[in-house]
């Protein structure tokens, strides 16, 4: 059984990471790890019973030690186990015996060591398995569970960040305590925080699935090194959509898959990073790329929930600052609409007669002078029809002001401002520094609300939360894939079919194919060329053959039976210069003129499966190497998405007088070849339809190309 998957455990985590009761087995003054352990829990608010395990020293940390978790002599919920590596075993059937579910193994030398520790974690995590427990780790750092109080945590917890709504589920224990002190210093509330470990038994879905569940967490915060069970993932990123819950995840990792897939265009254009990038889209997760960016995201995400569309009014006391955010708004893909001549006109009777109405709006220095001033043109912004949200610029003071009232009643006054709005209201400072704690002070008395960041950060993470929002309606209606149908073709390890073998398969599975046939001598060709009319073109068919151009095995434009013969045995002396016999057969083809040439890909990625690539076809694939990427299945609103995210898109809307794309029938043949390939079965390993021409409603693939891993 793998992690993720729930059958034989009790699959509640609510006993693992709120207990009463815990014992911290191999407890032991040697170690910094057991001091660090058993001082969170004391420090940071845990209430319940904490019990100390060691069979040699009868007194631990200056408190009592028992012998063993026997000698305990009363429920345990949690076991934190701290022992050597070959003790650990024995450990987990002595608390199995006594009824104990849940454990936390800090203790390393398992998986992560080579052979020897892998055997060790699956004796171990056999064990676990038949016993049904709960446990985190091996070689984890434990937890933080900010909300309850509760702290089983092996790193020395110095500045642990206030409780709140963002909870942290990391693939990187070393990471765990910089993501606390970064939380501490942007005041970003936790909920929950979690280190994995090796993942032996619990993954990172089960623990996305708890918290989807979790009353105390609104966003989920992710660290993936990588994505053990994709089909589970998908599963609980869909369950925190429908709950409302945002997940942002940083995602590390090179791309392998390129290489692997080389005979296909399509393997320059998907590599393991941007399909990364396709399903997270699609399972509306999104993608933060460094830890600031993950913290700040959720931070945001907290404050905000879904934002109602990306319309912003900047309310400012900066000039430049205003200069800057409307650059990087059109970055970010926000739009900072023009204000409405009923808010211009109640503005410009608030602010000084040398401010500018517009948006973004300086309200300028006055604001040293008039200390409402900003408040009172952050109500009259919000109050715009035209405004879905607000972003103010406002910097939380890093040490005493000098007149502590006055600062405490304008702060006061601009969070009054900010409640009394129905409207998201982003509060950004001017850069990236840290919450000191007179401005946590002045928060805590005002009810001032949570500072997302400096302005880039803060337009970074509004531009996330405003794409994931607009995502979340399409998220929601799509539905799980259905079962891949039975697989139809099976073809031989290793074998390429090229384009007559490939293209028969398409037809017979309904894709819209252009005619062809295949032909032994110059006679056939011209009977088979008078058949489908000319002009048309021969190309080079012989079996294996997967880049026909690149050694001169096409000729286009024939326009007669001279022209087909000249071109035939041009073709077959090239086939023979390149070692592929003097009887390789050769294909004629109707010629197709004019119209827009796609790519459409299909490639298995080693993780998230079979992906499909839209791109313009033909020449553009390695000029542009312009492509959008989803995960298979798709329907036919995703095909037309892809193809609107091309940069080429255009040239499908009938572009300096062409005639228009039929989207429609282009989207129904990619769904078609994107279910041939969901058929072909767990062996097929690209399959590619370059180019699939498409004019008006005519759709055909002229070229084919199916390889077997």
């Amino acid at each position: 059984m793998t992690a993720g998957v729930r059958t034989g455990r009790d699959t509640s985590l609510r006993g693992l990471f709120a207990p009463k009761s815990i014992a911290l087995v191999g407890a032991t003054d040697k170690s910094g790890w057991s001091l660090s352990t058993y001082q969170n829990l004391l420090t940071q608010g845990f209430t319940g019973s904490v019990h100390l395990v060691n069979p040699r020293s009868p007194e631990v940390h200056g408190q009592k030690a028992c012998k063993s978790l026997t000698d305990i002599g009363e429920p345990v919920d949690l076991a934190f186990v701290m022992v050597p590596t070959p003790a650990v075993l024995d450990v987990l059937r002595e608390g199995a015996r006594l009824g104990i579910r849940n454990y936390v193994i800090l203790t390393a030398g398992f998986g992560e060591t080579g052979p020897e520790g892998r055997r060790r974690e699956e004796e171990l995590h056999s064990f676990v398995r038949e016993q049904g427990l709960n446990v985190l780790g091996p070689n984890g750092n434990g937890y933080v569970n900010a909300a309850a109080s509760i702290t089983p945590y092996g790193l020395a917890i110095t500045q642990p960040p206030p409780a709140g709504p963002v909870s942290v589920v990391l693939q990187s224990g070393a990471l765990a305590s910089a993501v606390l002190t970064f939380m501490h210093a942007r005041n970003v509330g936790l909920a929950l925080l979690t280190s994995m470990g090796n993942e032996m038994s619990l993954s990172v879905t089960d623990v996305i699935d708890h918290l989807v569940d979790d009353p105390a967490t609104e966003v989920i915060a992710l660290f993936l090194e990588t994505v053990r069970h994709p089909d589970e993932f998908a599963r609980v990123a869909r369950r925190a959509a429908e709950a409302g819950k945002p997940i942002v995840a940083l995602k590390i990792g090179a791309s392998r898959l390129a290489s692997r897939t080389a005979q296909a265009h399509t393997g320059a254009l998907v590599g393991d990073d941007r399909v990364v990038d396709a399903a997270f889209r699609q399972l509306g997760v999104i993608r933060a790329h460094s830890l600031e960016e993950l913290v700040l995201t959720a931070g945001l995400l907290a404050r905000t929930g879904p934002l109602p569309g990306g319309r912003i009014g900047v309310v400012t006391p900066s000039g430049g600052a205003c200069e800057i955010i409307a650059d990087r708004a059109e970055q970010e893909g926000l739009e900072i609409p023009p204000f409405a001549p009923e808010t211009t006109a109640r503005l410009k009777e608030a602010v000084p007669d040398f401010a500018t109405v517009q948006n973004p709006l300086d309200v300028t220095g006055y604001v040293l002078v008039d200390r409402t001033l900003l408040p009172r043109a952050l109500d009259t912004v919000a109050a715009d029809p035209g405004i879905d949200a607000v972003l103010a610029l406002v910097d939380l003071p890093r040490v005493p002001p000098a007149d502590p009232e006055a600062a405490r009643a304008y702060f006061g006054a601009f969070a009054e401002a900010i409640r009394r709005t129905d409207k998201p209201v982003v509060v950004s400072g001017n850069v990236l520094t840290d919450v000191t704690e007179t401005g946590r002070g002045l928060q805590a008395e005002t009810g001032f609300p949570h500072v997302a960041g400096g302005i880039d950060h803060t337009m970074k993470a509004l531009g996330a939360a405003v794409g994931w929002s607009r995502s979340l309606p399409d998220v929601l209606r799509t539905q799980p894939p259905a079962p891949a149908p039975a697989a139809v073709t099976i073809g031989q390890p290793g074998e390429v079919w090229t384009e007559h073998r490939a293209a028969r398969l398409l037809a017979d599975h309904g894709v819209p194919v252009v005619p062809s046939t295949l032909t032994a001598d110059e006679d056939e060709a011209v009977a088979a060329a008078e058949r489908v009319g000319y002009p048309v073109v021969l190309k080079a068919a012989a079996e294996g053959l997967q880049h026909k151009s690149d050694i001169g095995g096409v000729r286009l434009d024939l326009d007669g039976p001279d022209a087909v013969r000249d071109a035939f045995r041009e073709v077959r002396d090239t086939l023979r210069h390149h070692g592929h016999g003097a009887a390789a057969p050769v294909l004629v083809q109707p010629q197709r003129s004019g119209g827009t040439e796609l790519l459409v890909g299909i490639v298995r990625d080693p993780t998230w499966g079979l992906t499909l690539a839209v791109a313009l076809g033909g020449i553009w694939v390695e000029i542009l190497a312009d492509s959008a990427l989803r995960l298979l299945p798709v329907t036919p609103a995703d095909v037309r998405s892809a193809l609107g995210e091309l940069r080429g898109a255009r040239l499908l809307d009938g572009a300096r007088g062409t005639e228009p794309a039929d989207l429609d029938a282009v989207a129904e043949a990619v769904v078609r070849i994107g279910e041939l390939a969901r058929s072909l079965g767990p062996r097929l390993e690209s399959l590619e339809v370059n180019p699939l021409l498409v004019r008006g409603s005519r759709v055909e693939a002229l070229d084919a190309l199916v390889t077997w891993a």
